[in-house]
């Protein structure tokens, strides 16, 4: 109520309800009514006093487009729909809605693959031109509003699993965690809600933020701890499926500031193993950045091994360590992510909890503003199961309305997965943010579920 905007749901009880806002298109701003049926004779009179040729174009209804994500350029006369993974581009129909008195030429399926198609749209005696072009981007990879991306490759189940922020909510005031699976890293599927606060996580009902996970396998089975922040604390859940369900601690696992830091905020945790040693990190902070060693119940901090580890004035928050060739690197967001100019840096260190060296041209990612792509920022890395082989998903400015929307751009942000790759010295090439993303990852078959 208080953002001004309905919120649209559907249900088959009356009690249980699922939110439906993605499905709906309007090109107003409803705060109080109602939906009630009209014949088509006074739909006719409707669309003759109200509706014009761009509404027409923006109301196609192809079920393969991302609404969230068209590109209308009123001066121009132009649309871009931007489609779902493995749409047929040379059989594409955007299916425009042909309301009474409404005509559009041509109609159903069209070659897209040979590039834009010139559509004549009249609305009674109003006619107008417009060129539609169709992409098949794999970025974002999720559909709908989403931020803080974390993501693992689960032995158990072969799959990859993708952990977000649940955004569009204003102040970041989301309460619920969920989980998305996929097979190559392009086609994902939403695997609903996992934790959600006041009803899972009783000591907090708020700000649900930033999540990571880890996979360990513990006499014979796999369990998997999930850390997240929820009212500026950190909390852990435990499950023995990457989905859940999740169990919490009962409690924050970190709910205090470290010694000798003044300021900041408990958030944005991120899980760490050792490839060298087997022992297992935590790390956390806005305004700071601290590490810390996990007891071998991945539950609870080894006493006096927490260490302030900040590692320039260009440390922001989410923090996020991986390992390769002998040299641990940690990645980290400048600026704040309601900024075009959040980005993502780097350093490295010989050890988990050791100095961190800042290279002079330590940039990961940033804005491009060519393509339209603002606030990159908030990252985690997945390498390819076996292969030398990196990827860097962040999130972004909502593609392509969200740098129109000042601050409130920072709560709605969509989740992106770009190659990252090395130079011959270990460095990290900066990576250029974008549209088109990554190709599918094939892997071998992976393991069968012995265990539920």
């Amino acid at each position: 109520y208080t953002t001004g905007r309905y919120q649209f749901t559907k249900t088959k009880d009356l009690q249980t309800f699922t939110v439906v806002d993605e499905d709906v298109r309007m090109n107003f701003h409803p705060r109080h009514g109602t939906v009630m049926p009209i014949t088509t004779a006074e739909t006719g009179r409707l669309v003759e006093k109200w509706l014009s040729p761009a509404d027409v174009v923006l109301s196609a209804r192809n079920s393969r487009i991302r609404p969230n994500n068209t590109v209308f350029d009123t001066a121009k006369s132009m649309v871009r729909f931007l489609l779902k993974p493995g749409t047929d581009l040379e059989t594409f129909d955007p299916a425009f809605t042909l309301y009474p008195g409404v005509t559009v030429t041509p109609i159903g399926n069209r070659n897209f693959a040979q590039g834009p198609v010139n559509y004549r749209l009249r609305v009674g005696a109003n006619e107008q031109r417009f060129r539609v072009e169709a992409t098949v981007p794999h970025n974002p990879v999720l559909r709908g509003n989403y931020a803080d991306p974390d993501l693992i490759y689960a032995e158990k189940t072969g799959k990859f699993y993708l952990y977000p922020t649940s955004d569009g909510f204003t102040g970041w005031s989301g309460t619920y965690f969920k989980a998305f699976s996929s097979p190559d890293l392009v086609h994902w599927k939403d695997e609903g809600k996992i934790l959600e606060l006041g009803k899972d996580v009783r000591w907090a009902d708020r700000n649900a933020w930033a999540p990571c996970i880890i996979e360990r396998k513990i006499n014979g089975a796999y369990r998997y701890f999930y850390y997240f922040t929820a009212a500026q604390k950190i909390g852990v859940a435990v499950s023995n499926h990457p989905t859940g369900p999740f169990v919490d601690l009962g409690k924050p696992l970190i709910d205090g500031l470290p010694e000798g830091v003044k300021g900041g905020q408990q958030i944005d945790p991120d899980v760490f193993a050792d490839p060298a040693t087997g022992k297992h990190y935590l790390y956390w902070g806005n305004g700071y950045m601290a590490g810390a060693e996990l007891n071998d119940d991945m539950v609870s901090l080894k006493p006096g091994t927490t260490k302030v580890m900040t590692p320039d004035a260009s440390f922001r928050e989410g923090a996020h360590v991986f390992y390769r060739n002998g040299t641990y690197y940690f990645l980290w967001s400048e600026d704040d992510t309601r900024s075009e100019n959040y980005k993502v840096r780097y350093g490295t260190s010989d050890s988990p909890l050791g100095k961190i060296k800042v290279p002079q041209n330590n940039l990961v990612v940033a804005k491009d503003p060519s393509q339209g792509i603002y606030a990159t920022g908030h990252n985690s890395t997945i390498q390819v199961p076996g292969r030398d082989e990196w990827y860097l998903v962040y999130h972004r400015f909502q593609y392509p309305d969200g740098i129109k929307m000042g601050r409130a751009a920072g709560y709605n942000r969509e989740v992106c997965i770009d190659r990252m790759e090395f130079s011959p010295d270990g460095s990290i090439r900066p990576i250029l943010p974008s549209h088109k993303g990554i190709s599918p990852v094939l892997l071998k078959k992976g393991a069968k579920e012995k265990e539920q």
